[in-house]
């Protein structure tokens, strides 16, 4: 049972290429280095401003900001303005400017840099999710061996698997990755496909069953005649799916940008005429624009901006800190309007590592000296069946000699002058688990019961997650279905999918979101990844997850724990009812404010100590979220 890898390797013999890390992506984008530069010059410009610099100077570097923050979002402004669409940020740096222009340079300054920050992260979050879309690719070996079998012999050669053609035979050796979707046709081994479909086990092979492309074959050779095209292989299906439901996500937008498009375009009309109005009727053009610059002012939208951003930021932080990391505002608004969750099996509720359960002894024979006979043997395998076995004897067995691995059976070896087999079986009695009999010269002693292990808090998190959503619990699968009944009855799930590839995950998605449901999928493996991006919301286990799995999630828990599910989406909705109050806190400020400024004078230091009050007033709301009772 053993795979043949160099250390520090994947199956295969080379190490597969991650995604960038987040700062070398960072780096590379331009809104990244704007919005950077905006928030360097800000925090140089203000210590000075309140140490009684001289004016001149911090005043340059907050317009320098400005131009650093805002010239992007402006051109884009402009941009959508000549397609007929006012954008949000356009009248945000209308705003700013206007707040320069009567001499609050700090407000300005603040709001450039506050929309700077925010579209940065949008653009590396985007970014990041196409990086590891990209990496993705490379699960799958770039060449494979081509068998052409002739009347008197049989000829290797090695082609890029992006040339391999239906009905083509490719020859996979021990330890590689498998080139292409195709159906074994000759050899018998054990394949791990857990990347694919999720198996905690590794799964044996032979003649007429099917293989995919990017899974590790083990010890055995096969022979693989190619039923796909690599552009219709699994993993090439797993990228494109990934992309269009990605991009489809992003395209969604919170309730309130909604509302702020529409409150922008009244805010524009009518400074427009509060500007031109008193003039027809004779006012002076100074007193007539000064009426406008404070009516923009206390008629802006940054209270409202900000009704949401501090509820939802505290909440990230809040989550953060309990080892949740959700990757933005939207998304944590979205996680509260989550009504169905679907949770994957392996690595999620389950560990994702092999435990042994049980061990049966023959007459004759103890428990412990069967364990210890198969721990013996095992020393020497790299298979998570092995490692398992190696980890159940806690004080150690000394390795047994001329070990050899049985490809697509076990692995043999000798224990004290004995010939001691472990082998796995075919088991048909309805045990659930991977069952493997010990033999020493070639007469059973016992047998071993394998499973994935159940995380401690699986069941319990469950309870709790159906407790807040209108809709049973989903468990989404690829393994077969005597195990996914299994693990439904051990957690108390009551609607359960398996035996499914990455496209059926990502279809099952599709038809309960068509059904009206907001999903929340749970999952770790890249075969998770194309659910994760097709959900509403996707998160990600943390600790074990592929890189394409957390990269197209929307959160990951940090720290596996499956209890941060009921408790992130709670957080949510405590962040919603806030948002709410919030918004009706600015609502209230700015229609007093505007409707001072309408039919009397409101002085200017006046306007700016409401518009700044009800700012600070929703900000300081927003951030009791930080406190640890708004998670507990």
């Amino acid at each position: 049972m053993s795979i043949l890898t160099e250390p520090g390797l994947r199956p295969g013999g080379r190490a597969l290429p991650k995604p960038p890390s987040i700062f070398v992506t960072g780096a590379r984008l331009p809104e990244v280095r704007w919005a950077a530069l905006a928030l360097l010059l800000f925090l140089v410009a203000w210590p000075l401003q309140v140490a009684g610099a001289p004016e001149p100077v911090w005043w340059t570097l907050y317009l320098v900001g400005y131009v650093a923050g805002g010239w992007e979002p402006a051109w884009a402004g402009l941009t959508a303005l000549r397609n007929k669409v006012l954008d949000v940020d356009l009248l945000m740096i209308v705003a700013a400017i206007a707040a320069a222009a009567i001499g609050q340079v700090f407000d300005g300054a603040l709001l450039i840099v506050i929309f700077a920050t925010s579209g940065a992260l949008e653009a590396l979050v985007t970014q990041r999710t196409a990086d590891s879309v990209s990496s993705l690719l490379t699960l799958a070996p770039e060449h494979a061996t081509r068998l052409t079998r002739r009347r008197d012999r049989e000829d290797l050669a090695e082609v890029p698997t992006s040339a391999l053609e239906v009905g083509d035979l490719i020859l996979v050796r021990p330890g590689e990755r498998i080139g292409a979707d195709g159906i074994v046709v000759d050899g018998v081994s054990e394949v791990d496909q857990a990347a694919m479909t999720g198996e905690s086990m590794p799964v044996r092979r032979g003649e007429g069953q099917d293989v995919l492309s990017g899974t590790v074959n083990g010890t055995g050779a096969l022979t693989v005649r190619v039923t796909r095209p690599a552009s219709e292989s699994v993993i090439a299906r797993v990228v494109t799916m990934v992309s269009e439901a990605s991009e489809t996500k992003s395209q969604r937008q919170m309730f309130i940008e909604k509302v702020e498009q529409r409150y922008s375009l009244g805010v524009v009309a009518a400074t427009l005429l509060v500007f031109f109005v008193p003039l027809m009727f004779g006012t002076d053009f100074r007193e007539a624009l000064l009426r406008a610059i404070t009516f923009m002012i206390v008629a802006s939208p940054c209270a409202v901006v900000l009704s949401t951003m501090p509820p939802l930021l505290a909440s990230i932080a809040n989550a953060g800190r309990h080892g949740v990391l959700v990757k933005s505002a939207t998304v944590m608004e979205r996680l509260g309007r989550t009504s169905l969750v679907a949770f994957d099996k392996t690595g999620t509720l389950t560990h994702g590592a092999p435990v042994v359960r049980d061990v049966t002894a023959r007459p004759g024979h103890t428990r412990q000296s069967v364990l210890a006979w198969a721990a013996a043997v095992e020393q020497h395998s790299e298979h998570p069946i092995g490692r398992a076995i190696v980890r159940a004897v806690p004080e150690g067995t000394t390795p047994a000699t001329n070990f050899r691995a049985i490809p697509g059976h076990g692995v043999e070896g000798v224990v004290d002058g004995r010939l001691v087999r472990v082998v796995q079986t075919v088991d048909e009695s309805g045990t659930v688990g991977t069952i493997v009999d010990v033999l020493v010269d070639n007469e059973p002693v016992g047998t071993l019961t394998l499973d994935d292990a159940l995380r401690p808090d699986a069941a319990s998190s469950v309870a709790r997650t159906e407790a807040l959503t209108a809709s049973p619990v989903h468990l989404l699968t690829g393994d077969n279905d005597r195990t996914a009944t299994d693990i439904a009855a051990r957690t108390g799930i009551r609607v359960v999918h398996a035996r499914l590839l990455p496209a059926d995950k990502a279809d099952a998605v599709k038809r309960l979101e068509d059904d009206g449901a907001t999903v929340m999928v749970v999952g770790d493996g890249v075969n998770d990844a194309p659910a994760l991006a097709a959900a509403s919301i996707g998160v990600a286990m943390g600790r074990h997850g592929s890189d394409l799995a957390l990269d197209t999630a929307d959160a990951v828990i940090i720290r596996d724990e499956l209890s941060a599910v009921p408790a992130v989406i709670n957080l949510s909705r405590k962040a919603h009812r806030y948002v709410v109050a919030n918004l009706i806190i600015a609502a209230t400020f700015i229609t007093v404010l505007v409707t001072w400024d309408l039919i009397a004078t409101l002085p200017l230091p006046l306007a700016v100590a409401g518009h700044e009050g009800s700012t600070v007033i929703v900000a300081l709301n927003g951030l009791r979220l930080l406190r640890k009772s708004a998670w507990t």
